[in-house]
């Protein structure tokens, strides 16, 4: 192994003078933490399956990474997506895919962890695998290859990419790694096969074991039930949580390249209440959890003496419904008056702006302001459960123009159910109507940057059984769209059409798109969320190669009982509770913020150890909690 990685150096210093940013492949950053191998009994590579300028910045690579190597007995260390450049040398030197820190082949870990937070990251896994010089399918792995793991958003539909993964980690990471630890660190000493393995780690909450289920289909395609290979695998897999939240990272690696992110992190809360029906991550990351101020202010101060950052970005679903939002905006503004320290709010819901907020914003260092109405019609918002008005929306903006902001961005959605070309329309009006606020304010500087993305009806939300809007609708909007929003101070974004539908495909697919994700990779397909490496031919030729319809799983409704993919996979929110919110979305009925009142939605009984934290009668769900034990 040490032979290896003097291999992989030698390589380096004599290739990396050929190649577009060198220091993505060199490590060395400042807070990177590198453990002697031999050392540690645990070897853990963390893998984003994208280049380093993108995956640098996830929070739960530098969770994981941080929280892992605070283990005596274990170091983590990081891997990324060679740009073209970079694989087309390691593939002639038969150089494999490599850790930063120690420069340590891929396939000398124990366990690989892949972040999935996005479907158009699969065939960039695939090709990482390759390039590892591990097999893709758990089917043909040994006792001598590592385990390989993947967690994230996309788990919550696992069947696509089931086949290439030894387990997934459904939900929260950062308790749940340790556990996977120590049933290794047993199953090594025990010396047992990997298919016993296997079968412990499903016994784990929180980890689903693909190779113990398998799927069967009726002759339309549809799901009939979804078989277990062994009694002890459980029929369910439930969502693993955790119900305090960690601090964060106090030492973010600070990256030796200019990437996406360039700031601290710092995550206020977890989950979201409000129930917006499209929304993937309200759905899955519930109970909402939040941190306090005080663990808050820990992680920021310590992160900004450990990095020298200057930009602080506040996340969660919601930043502006986290419950002590001024007092956290004011006691930062007041600890680094005059540092020049930039307080960034992603995704500000306008019915939780407040005077106070804004007033304390306003003395930090001004960039965009973000709102995300997602509709402009009353009509839509009462569908989507966004119960806001246009003029709730118009006298926010005015409020924002008065102190001092120029430039609004908005984000909206179109394609999402019952939608009409008068609906679209209403976008274009509404963003007109904010612009004309702003310039009535502050004059002609004012811009407005309209970002349009196409809904996909996700997993596990209240629209699962709703169908994707076709190419030629999309056309249709979006068409309407770049002609209307042009001009003096407005600014269109959109998504292509083509991108979309490859992310409903993935998103929505069987087991059996696990082979059209190979083929695709097989025939060139790699880097699909860069649109200079987006082939949408060869994603078509993949699914006609195995005869499969894609439209199959973007293009038709469900009924109330089809057995979807994902219904093994529980999140907490009953199936039930969500085809009642898509009733509602048919009757244009909102629902509340469930902090306000309980619509037992299955969540609560579930993580019944989490009630206790919250008194009071509105946290009392009258679901009975022996309903989802088992």
């Amino acid at each position: 192994m040490v032979d290896a990685a003097k291999r992989i150096d030698d390589f380096l210093d004599r290739k990396l003078y050929q190649i577009q940013k060198p220091g993505r492949y060199v490590g060395g950053e400042l807070n990177q933490i590198k453990k002697d191998w031999r050392s540690v009994a645990n070897h853990v590579a963390l893998v984003f399956p994208d280049i380093y300028d993108i995956g640098t910045s996830n929070l739960g690579i530098s969770i994981l990474y941080e929280t892992l190597n605070q283990r005596e007995d274990t170091l983590a260390e990081r891997a990324f997506a060679p740009w073209t450049d970079m694989e087309d040398l390691m593939r002639l030197h038969q150089i494999p895919l490599y850790s930063l820190e120690s420069k340590t082949a891929l396939a000398n870990f124990d366990l690989i962890g892949f972040s999935l937070p996005y479907e158009t990251l699969y065939t960039n896994t695939l090709n990482m695998l390759d390039l590892a010089q591990i097999p893709l399918r758990t089917s043909q792995r040994t006792a001598e290859h590592p385990l390989i793991i993947a967690g994230g958003q996309s788990a919550y539909n696992p069947e696509p990419m089931a086949p290439f993964m030894d387990a997934f980690v459904i939900g929260d990471g950062e308790e749940v790694v340790h556990e996977i630890l120590e049933l290794l660190n047993t199953w090594r000493k025990n010396g047992q096969s990997r298919e016993e393995l296997l079968l412990r780690l499903s016994t784990v909450w929180g980890v689903y074991v693909p190779s113990l289920y398998e799927p069967t289909l009726d002759e339309e395609g549809k799901i009939l039930a979804i078989k277990k290979l062994n009694e002890s695998a459980p029929s369910i897999i439930k969502k693993r949580f955790v119900p305090d939240l960690p601090g964060g990272p106090i030492k973010p690696i600070v990256p030796s390249v200019d990437v996406v992110h360039n700031r601290i992190a710092v995550e206020i809360m977890r989950g979201c209440s409000r129930g917006c029906r499209f929304c993937h991550a309200g759905a899955v990351n519930r109970p909402v959890r939040e941190k306090s101020v005080e663990q808050i202010m820990h992680t920021i101060e310590t992160s900004l003496a450990n990095t020298g950052y200057e930009e602080v970005s506040l996340l969660s679903l919601s930043s502006s419904d986290y419950t002590h939002i001024v007092e956290l905006v004011d006691t930062i503004s007041q600890k680094f008056a005059g540092k020049n320290l930039t307080i960034s709010l992603p995704s500000l819901r306008i019915e939780s702006l407040s005077i106070d907020l804004l007033e304390k914003l306003k003395t930090t260092r001004k960039s965009g302001f973000t709102i995300a109405p997602e509709a402009a019609s009353d009509r839509m918002r009462a569908i989507i459960n966004k119960d806001i008005s246009s003029e709730q929306l118009l006298e926010t903006v005015r409020d924002i123009f008065t102190r001092g902001w120029s430039t609004i961005k908005l984000y909206f959605m179109i394609g999402q159910p019952m939608e009409t070309i008068e609906d679209v329309q209403a976008i274009v009006d509404l963003c007109k109507a904010v612009r004309n606020e702003g310039r009535r304010i502050i004059g002609k500087r004012v811009m407005i940057k309209a970002g349009v993305s196409t809904f996909i009806p996700k997993a596990q939300t209240p629209f699962q059984w709703t169908a994707c809007d076709t190419a030629e609708q999309i056309k249709l909007k979006q068409d309407l769209l770049r002609k209307e929003l042009s001009g003096s101070g407005l600014k269109l974004n959109w998504s292509n059409q083509k991108e979309t539908l490859l992310e409903a495909w993935l998103s929505r697919g069987d087991r059996r798109v696990a082979d059209v994700i190979e083929i695709a990779w097989k025939n060139g397909a790699k880097f699909d969320a860069w649109k200079e490496y987006f082939n949408f031919d060869l994603w078509q030729a993949a699914f006609a190669e195995m005869g499969i319809d894609p439209y199959f799983y973007s293009s038709r409704e469900r009924d109330k009982n089809e057995v979807f993919p994902w219904d093994h996979i529980h999140t907490g929110v009953r199936k039930s509770h969500l085809w009642e919110e898509y009733e509602r979305s048919q009757r244009g009925e909102y629902r509340e913020d469930c902090r306000q009142q309980c619509y037992a939605c299955g969540v609560l009984p579930m993580f019944s150890a989490l009630r206790s934290q919250y008194p009071g009668d509105k946290w009392k769900c009258p679901e009975v909690a022996a309903e989802v034990s088992e």
